[in-house]
């Protein structure tokens, strides 16, 4: 049964922190392991001669496509969002460990769609649920600590295959041990959500208008914008690695990158998050897609070590900043419908993010040339952004122009 809370301000931090923690932990289990592993436990499976270049493209196809229409049909699963993030997270940990299992091709495929579907039902669920109570409790600017919660899980699956990538250990067994890890951290989150299911009646001052927002209104754009985000970001995290590989040899560099990006994500969320009680969402939202622009165009226009590097931090940086702030602005804004609006920006980005693969593929196709054929498309996803930015700024003194006439 639900707690009894007899006012937003009650006990507010002690339980604020409780929410935190199991969203925290949701969104490690469901992105940084159910999502996200693949990344780091692939080169072990090309090791091991279970994949290839080409298999390994099809299995991140089929996750992206799941996590399209896992978001697509986020809001039509009639459950209440804490119930449908306990069934993502059981689920999660199932499939994961079900990779493991077999050595199938299609079977894989069919996991790491499930598993893309699994993923964006939780970030939805995970969203209206943590943002709700946040809202209820009066604590807002906590919502870094869990978007926090997708670059701890990057960061320590990444750890964990630093330590555990051996001779003498499969990636078959990782994936059975990760299952193991996810089910452990999944523990907290269940228990907290089945007893504080439902945040209640949100705190009206924030729907209404929050001190470092806008007020609510179309939220068509804000999907536009999210959708031009999935597009500019998934060239960079695609193919960075790829661009530092033909540089650097050394294997401890490369092993130790993906927990670096996590770390540097989480640490974003947080740091971003204090920041907005005297910042407007918007406005950050829209520096972000710049910095993130500048982090997409910087290989395509110099390629070496340090460029890449760079480029890795204002990407890693500025990815889940995004994902904060635009969860919370369409939240905000939707009047009380925060599943639905998450869902299609959530289904936006995913188009975005599987649109980024197959454009550099076109295009490819065309140049006959890879190197030429990724500067292409990253030059394209930075304009993508940078149009996002300004749309975002407009929007921005519009908001305020309306604001100023209502009040003048």
């Amino acid at each position: 049964m639900m707690t009894s809370i007899s006012s937003p301000n009650a006990r507010s931090l002690p339980l604020a922190a409780v929410i935190c923690c199991a969203a925290l932990l949701s969104l490690a289990v469901a992105m940084g392991i159910g999502r996200f592993a693949f990344t780091p436990l692939f080169p072990l499976m090309v090791r091991d001669g279970q994949l290839n270049s080409e298999g390994g493209a099809w299995l991140a196809a089929s996750n992206y496509l799941g996590y399209l229409l896992g978001a697509l049909f986020a809001a039509r699963v009639r459950l209440r969002p804490a119930t449908l993030l306990a069934l993502s997270l059981l689920c999660t940990v199932v499939v994961t460990a079900a990779v493991g299992w077999t050595a199938s091709l299609p079977v894989w495929a069919l996991l790491r769609f499930v598993a893309g579907v699994l993923s964006a039902w939780a970030l939805v669920a995970t969203s209206a649920w943590g943002l709700g109570w946040l809202a209820f409790l009066g604590r807002p600017h906590l919502a870094g600590v869990i978007f926090a919660g997708v670059g701890t899980g990057i960061a320590a699956v990444g750890v964990f295959c630093v330590i555990q990538a051996r001779p003498d250990v499969s990636a078959d067994r990782m994936w059975v041990e990760l299952a193991v890890l996810a089910a452990v951290a999944a523990l907290v989150p269940l228990l907290v959500g089945r007893r504080l299911p439902n945040p209640g009646t949100p705190a009206t001052a924030e729907i209404v208008q929050d001190a470092a927002g806008n007020a609510p209104g179309n939220t068509a754009g804000l999907v536009a914008c999210y959708s031009l985000f999935g597009f500019g970001y998934i060239l960079p995290a695609t193919y960075l690695p790829v661009l530092a590989r033909q540089l650097v040899d050394d294997p401890k560099v490369f092993g130790w990158a993906w927990p670096v990006f996590g770390i540097a994500a989480a640490l974003s969320t947080i740091l971003v998050s204090w920041g907005l009680k005297k910042a407007n969402r918007v406005q950050v939202w829209a520096t972000s897609h710049l910095l993130m622009a500048a982090g997409v165009l910087l290989p395509a226009i110099w390629v070496s070590l340090p460029s890449i590097v760079i480029a890795a931090l204002l990407v890693g940086g500025t990815f889940m900043v995004i994902t904060m702030v635009a969860m919370q602005e369409g939240r905000i804004r939707a009047k009380g419908q925060a599943t639905g609006i998450l869902a299609r920006m959530t289904a936006g980005f995913a188009l975005g993010q599987l649109m980024g693969p197959v454009v550099s593929a076109a295009i490819g196709r065309l140049t006959a040339d890879f190197s030429a054929a990724l500067t292409y498309a990253l030059e394209l996803a930075a304009v993508g952004l940078i149009i996002s930015a300004i749309y975002l700024w407009r929007e921005e003194h519009h908001q305020h122009f309306i604001k100023e006439h209502r009040h003048g």
